[in-house]
C-alpha cells in the first residue's frame, strides 16, 4: 500500500509538471477539440498506468470482493491483461457488462439504464465487452471536456468576459471522483450529453438539444433532469422552434414503459427491494446524515456533506449573474441526490454531484485571478485526492 501511495504522489507530481509545461504553452492557442483531446489522452494514459501499477501492489480482501454481486467470475489477478483491463472490473461495471451480455435477466439490474449497455454490446464484437466499456467512457469524456469548453467560450464569456475556459475544464478534469469518467461507468456519457444539450439549446438548435436530452434520459436517472434547464430555455424561444423538446423526456419514459410492459420490476421498487434505497424527503436525508455524523464520526458522510455544501454554493448560490437554468439544474441534481435515502446517508455523493456543470463554471470564475503557480498546485492537490480515491475504488473499498 505504501508503494501505491508513492505511485499516486509521483503521478500527481507528473501532472503538475505536465500542466505547467504543456497546458499554457501549447494548449491555450489550440482549438477547443484539440484541448479536449489532449486532456483526455493524458488522463487515459495516466489512469491506465496508475491502475496497471496498482494491480501489482493491491491485494483486496476477498470478503470485500465477494460481498458484492456478480463477482463470481472475476479474472484472476496477474498478467498484463488484468493490469490493463481486468482491474477495472469493479462494482457497477460488472452490472453494465452483465446487461450488455444477458439483458435485464436479474431484477436488480433495472436501476442501470440501457443506453450504455447497448453501446457496449454494439462494440463488443470488435473489442470485447470491457474494452468497449472503457472506450465508450473515454470518448464520452472527450466530448464532455469539449462541450464544457464550448459552453465557457460561447456563452459564459457573455456573462464574464475574462473567463478562462482552460482553467474551468482543468478543474473539472482533476476534481476528486472524476476518475469515474474513465472507468466502466456512465458518468462521462451522462455529463457529455448534458453539456452538449445545454450548448445546443443556447445555440437555438433545439432538435440536437432534444436528442441529447433523450439520450441522457436513457443513460442514468440524473440525465433526465436536463429537461429542467431545457424547458426553461425553450420557454422564451419561438413556438415553432421549440417543438422538438417534446421528445426530450421520452427516453426515460420509454424505458419505464418498457419495464412495465415486459412485466419487470420498476426502478423505484428495485432500489427499495435490492439496493436498500428508499425515496425520502430531502430534509430527512440531510438530517439523518448530520445526525449520523454527530453520533459517530464517519469520514464518508463528512466528505459527502462537504461536497454537497460546496456544490450547492458553487452551483446555485455563488454567482449573481448565473443563468436561471443553471441554478435550477444544479438544484435539481442536489434534490435528486437527497431523495435517495441509503446507509450511510449520502453514500456516493461526490460521484453523483459530478453532473453539476455550473459549479465548474463558478470555480473557473474563482480561479481566473489566481496566479498560475497556485492554480497548478490546486489542480495537483485535487488530482492527488482523485488518485487516492481511485486506488480505494480499485481495492474494492466502497468510498464513493
Amino acid at each position: 500500500m505504501g508503494a501505491a501511495i508513492w505511485l499516486i504522489d509521483s503521478a500527481a507530481e507528473y501532472a503538475v509538471e505536465g500542466v505547467n509545461q504543456v497546458m499554457w504553452r501549447k494548449l491555450e492557442p489550440r482549438a477547443d477539440w484539440h484541448i479536449a483531446l489532449a486532456i483526455t489522452t493524458v488522463l487515459r494514459v495516466v489512469y491506465t498506468g496508475v491502475a496497471a501499477a496498482a494491480a501489482v501492489f493491491l491485494h483486496p480482501d476477498a470478503r470485500s470482493i465477494h460481498s458484492n454481486v456478480l463477482t463470481g467470475n472475476l479474472p484472476a489477478p496477474g498478467g498484463w491483461h488484468y493490469a490493463l483491463l481486468g482491474i477495472w472490473q469493479r462494482f457497477d461495471t460488472l452490472w453494465y457488462l452483465r446487461i450488455a451480455e444477458h439483458g435485464y435477466d436479474l431484477p436488480a439490474g433495472v436501476v442501470f439504464y440501457p443506453l450504455y449497455p447497448w453501446l457496449i454490446r454494439s462494440l463488443s464484437g470488435l473489442t470485447g465487452p470491457l474494452p468497449a466499456a472503457l472506450l465508450i467512457s473515454t470518448v464520452a469524456a472527450f466530448f464532455y471536456f469539449w462541450g464544457l469548453l464550448r459552453l465557457v467560450e460561447n456563452h459564459v464569456h457573455s456573462e464574464f468576459p475574462n473567463a478562462q475556459p482552460l482553467r474551468t475544464v482543468m478543474l473539472a478534469a482533476v476534481w476528486p471522483a472524476s476518475f469515474f469518467f474513465f472507468a466502466g461507468y456512465t458518468e462521462a456519457l451522462a455529463v457529455a450529453l448534458i453539456v452538449w444539450c445545454i450548448g445546443w439549446a443556447r445555440d437555438q438548435r433545439w432538435a440536437l438539444a432534444a436528442a441529447c436530452a433523450f439520450a441522457a434520459g436513457l443513460t442514468r436517472s440524473v440525465g433526465t433532469l436536463v429537461i429542467v434547464p431545457l424547458a426553461i430555455m425553450a420557454w422564451g424561444a419561438p413556438r415553432r422552434a421549440r417543438w422538438p423538446i417534446v421528445i426530450a423526456p421520452l427516453g426515460t419514459l420509454g424505458y419505464w414503459f418498457w419495464l412495465q410492459r415486459t412485466g419487470r420490476v420498476s426502478v423505484a421498487a428495485a432500489y427499495r427491494t435490492y439496493w436498500d434505497t428508499e425515496v425520502a424527503s430531502p430534509w430527512t436525508t440531510l438530517w439523518l446524515a448530520i445526525r449520523s455524523l454527530v453520533e459517530r464520526f464517519d469520514s464518508l458522510v463528512m466528505i459527502s456533506l462537504v461536497a454537497l455544501i460546496f456544490f450547492f454554493v458553487a452551483g446555485v448560490a455563488a454567482r449573481r449573474r448565473m443563468r436561471i437554468e443553471d441554478r435550477c439544474f444544479s438544484a435539481a441534481v442536489i434534490v435528486h441526490l437527497l431523495l435517495r435515502l441509503c446507509w450511510p446517508p449520502l453514500l456516493g455523493a461526490p460521484r453523483y454531484l459530478l453532473p453539476v456543470y455550473p459549479a465548474y463554471l463558478t470555480m473557473g470564475k474563482w480561479a481566473e485571478e489566481m496566479q498560475r503557480t497556485r492554480f497548478v498546485f490546486l489542480c495537483a492537490t485535487l488530482f492527488a485526492f482523485n488518485l487516492i480515491w481511485m486506488l480505494a475504488f480499485l481495492n474494492w473499498s466502497l468510498v464513493l
